[in-house]
C-alpha cells in the first residue's frame, strides 16, 4: 500500500509531537527529560544526509541490470531466513553432497555452517545441487568432481543449478569469495544474473557457466572481478558479463551464445586487463534487439583504462565499442564484423592487430585514435573519423577487393602498369589473404575461407617481366619483349 503524505498530515503529525514533549517537559524527575530528550533526537531533520546525498547510485548504461530485486529471499528456497542474513557458522571445511534436492534448503544451510574464510565442498554425484548461494562472509567454494574448460564439448555436469528465476550466488559488499572447479547452470534464470556481486572480490578459476535469461551470467557493480579459465555460454541478448565500476581481469576465458560479450564501466585506479580472451558473438544483424558488440567500455563518473591484449572478438556487429575511456588494443583479433573499432569518446591506441569488416576498419566520431602497424581486411574504408576526431595511423596494411583495385597508367604508346593507391597512414597489399590468418579469425566461428586480397588477372607473369596492360585493366601477354623492353618497343633498331 502507498502512503501519500500531504503538507498537512505533516505538519498536525508535528504540532502533535511537540505537545508531547510539551507534556513530558512538565513533568518533574530526570526519566521525564530523558523521554523528551529521546523524542525530539527522533523528530530533528539530519541535514548531514540531506545536504551530502550518497554519491554511489546507479549508472547509466543504456540497459538496465538490476530488474530483479536481489534481496528478497523466496520461503520455499529459504525456510528459515531470518532478518539480517546468514549468522556466522564454526566449521573450517562444509562438504555437501546435494544430489538434485530442490526446496531442502541444503545449500543455503551449508552456507551457514562455514565459519568465516573456511571452504563450502560441493559434491554433485547423484545431480547438480539446486539452490541460491548468498555470501556474506570470506569464502571458498570448490566443485569436488573439478572442473577442465577443454572438456567443455563433452557437457559436464552441472555442479550448482539455480532455482527458476533466482541467482546461483550473490556476494555482499567487502567480501571476498574464490570460487574453483565449479559448472554453474542457470536455465530458467528469468531477469536474474547467475553472480551477482555488490562492492565483493570474486575470483574464480577453472569455472562454467551454462545461463539462459534476460541478464547477464556474471554482474559485478564495483569491486573486483577475476576470472581465469573459464567459459560461459549465455543464451541473453544482454552481455554475458557485466562489470559495472569494477576492476575486471580475465585471462583464458571463452564467452559464447550471447549478444554482446562484455559491458564495462571503468573505475579510477587499477587498470582492467583482458589477455587470451575469445568472444564469440551470434552474428545478429543490426536490426534485431540492442546493438550486437563485443567489448562495449562505457563512461563512467571517473575516467578509467582498460588493457585488451591477445584477444579474438568474432561475430558481433561492432567489435569494440569505446564511450568514454582510455583504451590499448594489441596483438589482437576482429573478425565478422560491420565496423571493426568505434570510438565515440575518449582514446584508442590500437597496434598489431589484424580488423575484418565489412563496411569501417576503424571510426572515430570523437576523441584521439592511434592506429599503427595493424592488418585491415574486406574493409570498404580503413578510417573514417568526423571533425571532434583527431586520428593518427601509419604502417596500416589493407586487403581489400573495393579498395584496393589497380589503377593503371600509361607507360609507352598504350602499354599501361598497374599500380595501386594507398591512404593517409595504410597501403594497399596485392594478393591473396593468408589463410593461416583467417583461421584465426572467422575460421574460429567454422566459416569456409573468403580470399579479401586483390586478383589482377596475369599479375605473375607481368612481375615476371612478361606482357602489359591495356587502359581498362585487360592483360596482353608479350614474350617477345620482356622486361623493360616492353616499355621501349622491344629495344632492337626498328622500334620506336
Amino acid at each position: 500500500m502507498i502512503i501519500h503524505r500531504t503538507a498537512l498530515g505533516l505538519i498536525g503529525g508535528v504540532v502533535a509531537i511537540a505537545a508531547a514533549v510539551t507534556v513530558f517537559a512538565m513533568g518533574d524527575g530526570p526519566a521525564h527529560a530523558q523521554v523528551a530528550a529521546k523524542v525530539e533526537s527522533q523528530t530533528r531533520p539530519n541535514f548531514g544526509v540531506l545536504l551530502d546525498p550518497p554519491t554511489r547510485g546507479s549508472r547509466n548504461r543504456g540497459s538496465h541490470h538490476r530488474r530483479y530485486d536481489y534481496g528478497r529471499h523466496r520461503p520455499d528456497w529459504r525456510p528459515d531466513y531470518r532478518p539480517g542474513g546468514h549468522y556466522p557458522g564454526g566449521e573450517e571445511i562444509v562438504l555437501i553432497d546435494c544430489g538434485g534436492n530442490p526446496g531442502t534448503g541444503a545449500v543455503e544451510d551449508a552456507v551457514r555452517r562455514v565459519r568465516p574464510g573456511g571452504t563450502l565442498v560441493i559434491r554433485a554425484r547423484g545431480g547438480a545441487c539446486v539452490g541460491w548461494l548468498n555470501i556474506d562472509k570470506p569464502l571458498t567454494i570448490i566443485g569436488e568432481g573439478g572442473f577442465n574448460p577443454r572438456d567443455w564439448d563433452g557437457n559436464p555436469t552441472p555442479t550448482l543449478m539455480a532455482p527458476d528465476g533466482l541467482p546461483c550466488m550473490t556476494v555482499a559488499q567487502g567480501v571476498r569469495v574464490e570460487i574453483r572447479d565449479m559448472v554453474f547452470s542457470s536455465p530458467r534464470a528469468g531477469d536474474a544474473a547467475c553472480i551477482v556481486g555488490y562492492g565483493a572480490e570474486i575470483v574464480m578459476n577453472r569455472v562454467g557457466f551454462r545461463h539462459a535469461g534476460d541478464e547477464a551470467a556474471i554482474y559485478a557493480d564495483g569491486g573486483l572481478l577475476d576470472i581465469r579459465n573459464t567459459i560461459i555460454d549465455a543464451q541473453t541478448i544482454a552481455p554475458a558479463i557485466v562489470a559495472d565500476g569494477a576492476v575486471l581481469t580475465a585471462h583464458e576465458l571463452l564467452v559464447t551464445g550471447a549478444q554482446s560479450g562484455l559491458e564495462l564501466v571503468p573505475g579510477a585506479g587499477q587498470t582492467s586487463r583482458l589477455s587470451a580472451v575469445t568472444l564469440k558473438g551470434t552474428g545478429a544483424p543490426n536490426a534485431f534487439g540492442p546493438r550486437s558488440i563485443g567489448i562495449v567500455i562505457r563512461s563512467g563518473r571517473e575516467y578509467g583504462r582498460v588493457e585488451i591484449e591477445n584477444t579474438a572478438i568474432l561475430g558481433y556487429v561492432e567489435g569494440v565499442a569505446i564511450e568514454g575511456a582510455s583504451v590499448a588494443i594489441t596483438n589482437s583479433r576482429i573478425g565478422r564484423s560491420d565496423k571493426g573499432v568505434v570510438l565515440y569518446n575518449g582514446e584508442l591506441n590500437l597496434s598489431n592487430s589484424r580488423i575484418r569488416a565489412s563496411t569501417i576498419g576503424v571510426a572515430a566520431a570523437s576523441g584521439h585514435a592511434v592506429v599503427t602497424d595493424n592488418v585491415f581486411a574486406g574493409v570498404r574504408e580503413v578510417i573514417y573519423a568526423e571533425s571532434r576526431a583527431t586520428v593518427e595511423a601509419s604502417g596500416n596494411r589493407v586487403w581489400s577487393q573495393s579498395l584496393c583495385s589497380a589503377q593503371f597508367r600509361d607507360r609507352y604508346r598504350g602499354r599501361y602498369e598497374p599500380y595501386w593507391r594507398g591512404g593517409d597512414g595504410w597501403e594497399c597489399m596485392y594478393g591473396s589473404y593468408p589463410q593461416n590468418w583467417w583461421e584465426d579469425e572467422d575460421g574460429l566461428l567454422g566459416l569456409p575461407y573468403q580470399d579479401d586480397g586483390y586478383q589482377l588477372e596475369g599479375y605473375p607473369d607481368y612481375q615476371s617481366g612478361i606482357g602489359y596492360y591495356t587502359r581498362d585493366g585487360r592483360y596482353v601477354r608479350d614474350e617477345r619483349n620482356r622486361g623493360d623492353n616492353r616499355w621501349r618497343g622491344g629495344g632492337g633498331l626498328f622500334s620506336r
